[in-house]
């Protein structure tokens, strides 16, 4: 007799540990700053009047543990960005509901709750697009929230600079003959004007007829003002296909739609620091193959 009054067959389950907090150390630099994104997300959802609620942005930002207000707020440049932000955040919003598809597509999807934040038509799947630490960090989040999307969500690990990326999205189960709509937001000007049109070129294999296209117009990242707080992310900047997006889309089979963010601020009411004037979103359609 052992001093136990247990046989091996009553031996008790062991007791699960407590669930590992989340934590966005293996994220690097590129997927770090969709953090800042979500900062400035939050910092717009606790305002009175937001343009958008995102309910699951500042808990992101807490679990990196950084600082809810939007890093140096008080200098022009992150004040520009601060604004860029939220409204390309509520216009990609209007745009993507807007679009009529049931394929949606997010390129380096980063923080994006959308799949959970909008109301999306029945049977509407997203796509989530990024990096395996970045996808795990924010699954880790979201299931501690208990949070429920509103589509079916399908989260795919993929380097966009990876030309396997398309075969991988198909397998997933997306239908390049059915209309789709893609979002890139905040991603181009991380890559080289080659990268970026390696990606579009990508993107445009799998886009059928009327599909839409979601992303910024580019400018001369080389103008950026300096802004030693906000160099983590400025620094990264590559300019992508910089000022002349629209031109290239429109050589390339899709017809662009340019919509300033002067104008989105007009439309809302909001005011825009003066180094914010100048970009610009766009709202591309496939065209048909001749």
């Amino acid at each position: 007799m052992t001093t136990s009054d247990q046989t091996p067959d009553q031996t008790p389950e062991p007791t699960p540990g407590p669930t590992p907090r989340p934590t966005a150390e293996p994220l690097s630099p590129v997927s770090r700053t969709a953090l800042s994104v979500a900062r400035v997300r939050a910092f717009e959802s606790a305002r009175p009047d937001p343009l958008f609620v995102d309910p699951y942005a500042a808990a992101f930002v807490t679990a990196a543990g950084l600082p809810l207000e939007p890093s140096a707020a008080g200098s022009d440049l992150a004040r520009a960005l601060v604004a860029h932000g939220t409204l390309r955040t509520r216009f990609y919003d209007d745009r993507l509901l807007a679009a009529g598809a049931d394929q949606v597509v997010l390129l380096a999807a980063g923080l994006d709750t959308r799949a959970y934040r909008l109301d999306w038509p029945s049977g509407t799947r997203v796509f989530e697009l990024d990096l395996a630490p970045v996808l795990a960090f924010k699954d880790q989040v979201l299931d501690g929230l208990g949070a429920a999307p509103h589509a079916e969500r399908t989260a795919l690990p993929a380097d966009l600079l990876d030309p396997g990326w398309p075969e991988r999205l198909r397998a997933a189960g997306f239908d390049p003959a059915r209309r789709s709509v893609w979002l890139a937001e905040g991603l181009l000007v991380y890559l080289t004007p080659e990268e970026a049109a390696g990606l579009l070129t990508a993107v445009a294999g799998l886009a059928a007829p009327g599909s839409r296209l979601l992303l910024e117009q580019g400018r001369d990242v080389s103008r950026t003002p300096h802004d030693p707080a906000l160099a983590h992310v400025t620094g990264l900047w590559r300019g992508g296909l910089g000022p002349g997006t629209d031109a290239w889309l429109d050589e390339h089979g899709w017809t662009p739609e340019v919509t300033t963010l002067v104008r989105l601020a007009e439309a809302h009411g909001r005011p825009l620091p003066n180094p914010a004037s100048t970009t610009a979103f766009l709202e591309a359609e496939r065209r048909a193959a001749h």
